[in-house]
């Protein structure tokens, strides 16, 4: 199924039904008197969150939302039906947004959580309100209202306590495998990552976490450059980044120095608070480098960049040193206060 994280739609609550203009017709009861009855309300349009679905996909043929107008009014007071409320289903982690004043009306962040859109319309009343004394036959009735009508646009934006980040190539979705159950695309070209891949990290019984991968980023990502633009705003839901770094790039001539400059300049670019979150570097693909020598090169990596920040040292490809590092994960995790709530159930892996 393509990924999709935003979609413009339009939804229309139901409007509300007519009041009724109706007198007793019976025998025996002359000058019976007004007996019309209100119409019911309209129904409402209702956003809900659901756990089993993973992007916007659904929408992308279907646009419109009408909720069930509600019935009028009848005689010997009987009120109209009031219309069913639709609920449409959407991803965990979905912001909507009214295309016409840009105003946030909402954030899914839990399973099962509810925003109501578009309200119906209210049910007009009937000519039984408008009698008294003076006027015992009155032929006044209300009209129901309309139902709400919006134009919205859904962004989603997956929920995960850690993102990956890093040039393309970098061995993110090398990690993921090694890390999680997650299988996503691995290939020996830039790009293999289209859209974000989640997995989540067991470490022991009771603990665990969920994490990203987002398509590798080049320098102007933020203005559009590549495909990691469109999915920067995924991080902005994690309460800290892993900084992925190729130690042995196959271009000789690539500098991994420069490349952990790009990225962090098109993430402070992007948001500053992006650019703030914390960040761990990792470096990658330590394998190919000689045992003896490890320590001593990622220390000089390290000074290079002037980084006092958490780092680690490993080989995706063969899961050298990603447990401790996922042990250590799970002990800042617990740390840290939570920015948003972290879905660790019923996320299936990509």
């Amino acid at each position: 199924m393509k990924f999709v994280d935003e979609v413009a739609i339009y939804v229309h609550a139901g409007d509300g039904g007519n009041g009724a203009l109706s007198f007793r017709r019976e025998k025996f009861v002359p000058r019976g008197g007004p007996d019309g009855g209100d119409g019911g309300a309209g129904g409402d349009v209702i956003f809900e969150a659901k756990s089993g679905l993973n992007t916007l996909a659904d929408f992308r043929y279907t646009r419109q939302f009408r909720a069930q107008n509600g019935e009028g009014g009848s005689g010997r007071q009987r009120s109209g039906r009031n219309g069913d409320d639709l609920v449409v289903a959407v991803p965990i982690g979905t912001l909507v947004r009214d295309v016409g004043t840009g105003e946030l009306l909402g954030d899914l962040t839990a399973d099962g959580a509810r925003l109501c859109v578009a309200k119906g319309g209210r049910g007009g009343l009937g000519n039984t309100h408008f009698k008294s004394s003076t006027n015992r036959a009155p032929r006044r009735t209300v009209p129901g209202s309309p139902g709400e009508e919006r134009e919205l646009t859904l962004e989603l934006q997956v929920l995960a306590d850690v993102g990956l980040v890093g040039l393309p190539n970098a061995g993110k979705s090398t990690f993921l495998r090694a890390v999680s159950q997650a299988r996503p695309k691995v290939a020996d070209y830039p790009f293999t990552t289209l859209h974000p891949e989640l997995g989540v990290v067991t470490v022991e019984r009771h603990k665990s976490f969920v994490i990203a991968d987002i398509p590798g980023l080049i320098a102007g990502a933020h203005e559009g450059a590549g495909l990691g633009m469109q999915f920067l705003r995924h991080l902005s839901r994690t309460r800290l980044l892993l900084h992925l770094i190729d130690v042995a790039p196959a271009d000789p001539e690539a500098d991994p120095v420069a490349g952990v400059r790009v990225i962090e300049e098109e993430l402070r670019l992007f948001r500053d608070d992006l650019g703030a979150k914390e960040r761990w570097l990792v470096f990658n693909k330590v394998d190919l480098w000689p045992e003896d020598e490890r320590e001593a090169r990622a220390a000089a990596l390290c000074a290079a960049l002037g980084w006092q920040g958490p780092v680690a040292a490993v080989s995706a490809i063969t899961g050298a040193g990603t447990g401790p590092l996922m042990g250590r994960l799970m002990q800042r995790l617990e740390a840290l206060t939570p920015t948003a709530p972290a879905v660790l159930a019923d996320i299936p892996d990509a």
